[in-house]
């Protein structure tokens, strides 16, 4: 098994010795480990993957300006319980927080929210509602925070005309077996693209705002007491410059899927209205006034949105050879894009017209 090693333990905490690490496995980008000081204090070590971000201290610091100023947000709370709420970076001994390993490796440390729990999925409408309340409080509470602050850490992550240039090239280099067997999707894909610009236009002609965006909302990014009551957003990696609809649709995409992403019997695969109306009503009372009648309007075009990005991009993955996500067999990014373009009908169906 993997672990970190003294230097790196020693640089963030001189004053600690190191009693154990192990590593957490539900990331697909960075490595991350639970580790135990022999004060029994906990904290989260994490290496961030340089391969997938290009400015890595920029990363990390638009987490720590994000913190530092959600923590002003919660100073009526004692700092233990601050603590729960909100993610707490650890300063090095150098006043950095940040280290940069003799392999190249960045790392930061934040301290283990005690006392919590996560899902990997949605089984339960209150879970919802009690993420949306979270995400939506993360909004509200950065709505005073300029987002011009902090560095883009994807690159055109949500650019649906950057996707699209993506796709037209695929489908422009595919081969004309993959084309084939990918047919109706690219049918779907061109007969949505007018509808599927519809919020880039509205952000672009300055109709929507520009906020701190987390852009990574799904369930598990989320933290829980042991009542099922919200308490904390996790995995701040891709916090960036956005707009709301980003982080809105992303949660839905994610949360109101009834069966995985990559499940091949689509007649499991429906969107789940009950769980997108708890989301949307914690969402909206977190919320509150903090939220346009302009961006209230376009939250179900959101959701179909995020939908269909992901749907776009597993299809031109499959095109590209599948040389982006990670396969277990062939036809895995063919399953995955078809997976959400039934979503996407199932939605229209309960949802009606959008836009």
């Amino acid at each position: 098994m993997k672990s970190i090693s003294e230097d790196v333990f020693k640089f963030f905490l001189p004053e600690e010795n190191l009693v154990s690490a192990e590593e957490l496995t539900s990331g697909h980008i960075n490595d991350t480990y639970l580790v135990k000081g022999a004060s029994d204090k906990r904290y989260i070590f994490q290496k961030i993957n340089k391969d997938v971000f290009p400015d890595v201290p920029g990363l990390i610091m638009n987490k720590v300006q994000v913190s530092r100023h959600l923590h002003k947000k919660h100073t009526h709370l004692p700092v233990s319980e601050r603590e729960r709420r909100v993610l707490t970076f650890v300063r090095s001994h150098q006043g950095s927080y940040h280290y940069w390993d003799k392999n190249g490796n960045y790392w930061n440390v934040t301290l283990f929210v005690e006392k919590s729990q996560n899902f990997e999925s949605v089984e339960d409408k209150s879970i919802a509602y009690e993420g949306g309340k979270l995400f939506g409080s993360f909004i509200r509470d950065t709505e005073d925070f300029d987002p011009g602050k902090l560095i883009e850490v994807i690159p055109k992550f949500h650019d649906m005309s950057f996707r699209f240039d993506q796709f037209d090239q695929a489908l422009k280099d595919s081969s004309a077996k993959r084309r084939e067997r990918a047919k109706n999707l690219i049918e779907k894909a061109l007969a949505l693209r007018t509808e599927m610009q519809l919020l880039e236009n509205l952000k672009d002609d300055g109709a929507i705002r520009i906020r701190v965006t987390h852009n990574d909302t799904k369930i598990s990014n989320a933290l829980f007491d042991h009542d099922g009551k919200g308490l904390c957003v996790i995995d701040t990696d891709t916090i960036m410059p956005g707009i709301i609809h980003y982080d809105f649709g992303d949660a839905i995409r994610t949360i109101c899927n009834t069966a995985r992403e990559d499940e091949t019997n689509l007649d499991l695969v429906n969107f789940n209205k009950e769980y997108y109306d708890s989301y949307l009503k914690g969402y909206l009372e977190a919320l509150g006034n903090s939220v346009s009648a302009m961006e209230r309007k376009y939250f179900p075009l959101a959701a179909k949105t995020m939908i269909f990005i992901m749907a776009l991009r597993f299809l031109t993955d499959y095109l590209n050879n599948d040389v982006y996500y990670k396969t277990s067999y062939p036809e895995h990014n063919l399953d995955r894009s078809k997976n959400q373009f039934k979503l996407i009908d199932s939605f229209d169906s309960v949802m009606g017209k959008v836009s």
